[in-house]
């Protein structure tokens, strides 16, 4: 009897430079890399995701977590759109997105590594995960490096980019880390059925 040779889902997880959440999303994913022996988790930092990775003090943690670890150079390099629209990857997520990512992405603007990317990568159907840390006007308390608790007001404008995504095709909108497993889950039996 043949064996099938089982297809290695690759996914494009893109960090901003957003701090909530950040540590609780890291535990998740890597979680989620040592569950999957046939999956390929590719890591995506903004210059200011990297530089929040570090302020937390869990940049080398994600480092010797993923195989392989990228810094946005420009809007361009790494080449990550072009290998998202030439199938490359099952689907891309960001976890965390600041507010700045989530306007962009909501308003079309393709000016850095992973609003060019995800924007190119709905061109070409590929699906859209994204972890906003401003989906809901109020008041949150995120936690610092230190472990004290910050109070930041979300403000309305930044919660309407938010809902505009979540109007976009391809484009699904998480509220809370603990939404990301069933996402690989859904793509992996998905991937299996194929």
């Amino acid at each position: 009897m043949e064996e099938i040779e089982e297809k290695t889902m690759r996914v494009a997880w893109g960090i901003t430079g957003a701090g909530d959440r950040l540590e609780e999303i890291l535990a998740i994913m890597k979680e989620i890399n040592s569950k999957y022996d046939d999956l390929e988790i590719r890591v995506y930092l903004s210059k200011a995701g990297e530089q929040v990775m570090k302020f937390y003090r869990i940049y080398n943690d994600l480092k010797s977590s993923f195989e392989k670890v990228y810094v946005e150079k420009n809007a361009n390099s790494p080449f990550l759109a072009g290998q998202i629209q030439t199938g490359k990857f099952e689907f891309m997520i960001i976890a965390p997105a600041t507010a700045n990512t989530t306007a962009k992405i909501s308003l079309g603007i393709a000016d850095t590594l992973l609003t060019n990317s995800a924007l190119m990568g709905l061109k070409a159907y590929v699906p859209l995960y994204i972890l906003p840390t401003d989906y809901k006007a109020g008041e949150v308390l995120t936690k610092l490096p230190n472990g004290k608790l910050l109070k930041i007001r979300v403000r309305k404008e930044d919660v309407e980019h938010v809902e505009r995504l979540r109007k976009m095709d391809g484009i699904f909108v998480l509220e809370s880390p603990q939404e990301i497993p069933p996402v690989f889950e859904k793509h992996y039996r998905l991937l299996r059925k194929d």
